[in-house]
Parts: C-alpha cells; structure tokens; sequence
C-alpha cells in the first residue's frame, strides 16, 4: 500500500473510532443513569428478589437475613444496582451498538439483524423468569429442606442467610440462565455465517446433551434442582436451535435458487 493511500484511510478510520467513543459514552451515561435509579430503590429490588426465598418457606413464615460486615449490605446494594443498571440499559447498549453497524449493513442484513437485537433480551428475561418462578424456589426447598430440628443429643441446624450470598445465588443463576438461554441466537448466526449446519448439529446432539449438563454443574450450585433446572431447558432450546438453522438454510437454499434463475435469464 502506498504512502498516500494510507493517508486516505486514516480519515475514515478516525472518523470510525470517534462515533465508537461517542456510542460507548452514550452506553456508558445510560447505565449511570439506570445505576443511580437502581441504587435508589436497592432495597426495594432485594425484597422483590426474595419472592423465591418467601415461596420456599411459605408466606406466614417471617425471613430473616443478616450481614456479618458493616459495609456488606452497603457492597450487595451496588452489586444489585450494577447489575439492575446493565439490564434496564441494554436497550440502550443495543441500539448504539446496532447504529454503529448498520451504516455498514446492507438493507437485508439491516432487517436480518433487528430480530436478533429482540430476540435476546427476550430469551435473558425468559431464562430469568425461569429461575425466579420455578428454579429459585425449588432450589431453597432443597437447603431449607436440610435444616436439622434439634432433638436429644443433635444440634439445631437452621439456614440463615446473608444478603451478600443470597443475592450473590440468584444472581449467579438468573446470569447463568439467561445466557444459555441465548443459544438459539448464536447458533443462528453462526449458521447465517455458514460455521454450522443443522445435520452438523444432530450428529453432535450426543455430544452437546453431556457438555449441556456439564456446563450446568459449572454455573450453577452443587444441587440437583438448579442443574436439571437450566440443562433440561439449554437442551430444548438445542433442538430449537436446529430447527431455526434449518429455516436459516431453506431461505439461503430459496436466494441461491432465486439469483441462478435471474442469472439464467439475463
């Protein structure tokens, strides 16, 4: 490449890295935002995040939680703000993040990628749900199901959590869940890329059941409920996933047909 050459592509890639700054300090004023908001009702969140914690030991019991350090509940606060912040902002994150690449799209690729800005915090609210209605709750029956009632010659084993680890559980599981739950959407864009097929994908179903359930013991706690609880679902969502690069391949299979009869033609 030529020494004028080069000058004439560091204007554009300037021009480039100017809209990323702008696009990133955008992203980063709207978390700021939704973190102070989140801050503000902290405590708030915290008790709506123990609907599973209240399911478990049923309504009329009173829960009791501690914190052993005097800045522990202060630190779980912005944990939860932080983490409130990024999830009330991704629309924000998203919507930078897609005006940044579509001057670079075509008009299909546009319309072919806003699904997929939708289609995951759908799946991240869907995996959530899942843990805060149904795995959550269960899971808690589980410890609190280990509790040991003191009789004669035993110990009084009762579970008294602190904010910091409970909050710490079911953050861990919601993040857990729902990046599994974005399977679908990595593996169809890996297919509209053309990295893997739908017959590839059932060939390896054998392979990807024990790496589901191994992934599962990983990020989740070492009980049988959150385990079962996110591989079951991360495997349906496998065989939806098949099923969406099938209908990746047919509409690739219907243009490549469609462009040979205009080329045929002309």
């Amino acid at each position: 490449m030529s020494e004028d050459e080069i000058k004439s592509s560091e204007a554009p890639l300037i021009e480039h890295l100017i809209e990323l700054r702008m696009r990133l300090v955008k992203s980063l004023i709207g978390i700021a935002i939704a973190f102070v908001i989140c801050f503000y009702f902290a405590q708030d969140i915290f008790n709506l995040l123990l609907y599973p914690y209240e399911e478990a030991v049923g309504e009329d019991t009173d829960i009791q939680l501690i914190y052993t350090a005097p800045q522990e509940f202060f630190f779980t606060q912005l944990k939860l703000a932080l983490f409130g912040a990024l999830f009330i902002a991704f629309p924000v994150i998203a919507g930078q993040l897609y005006m940044f690449v579509a001057p670079g799209l075509y008009k299909n690729e546009r319309h072919a990628f806003l699904p997929f800005l939708i289609a995951t915090p759908f799946l991240f609210v869907l995996g959530a749900a899942l843990v805060y209605f149904g795995v959550m709750p269960l899971a808690m029956q589980f410890f609190l199901g280990l509790e040991q009632q003191g009789v004669e010659g035993q110990a009084t084993i009762k579970l008294t959590a602190r904010v910091s680890e409970y909050l710490g559980l079911i953050m861990t599981l919601i993040f857990a869940f729902g990046m599994c739950f974005q399977l679908p959407v990595v593996l169809t864009l890996l297919a509209r890329a053309g990295l893997v097929t739908s017959e590839g994908l059932k060939s390896k179903r054998k392979y990807a059941v024990v790496g589901t359930f191994g992934l599962a013991a990983v990020l989740t706690p070492p009980d049988p409920i959150s385990q079962i609880g996110l591989a079951l679902p991360t495997l349906v969502l496998y065989e939806i996933s098949i099923i969406s690069v099938k209908m990746v391949e047919k509409k690739r299979k219907e243009a490549e047909a469609l462009r040979d009869a205009e080329n045929e033609s002309s």
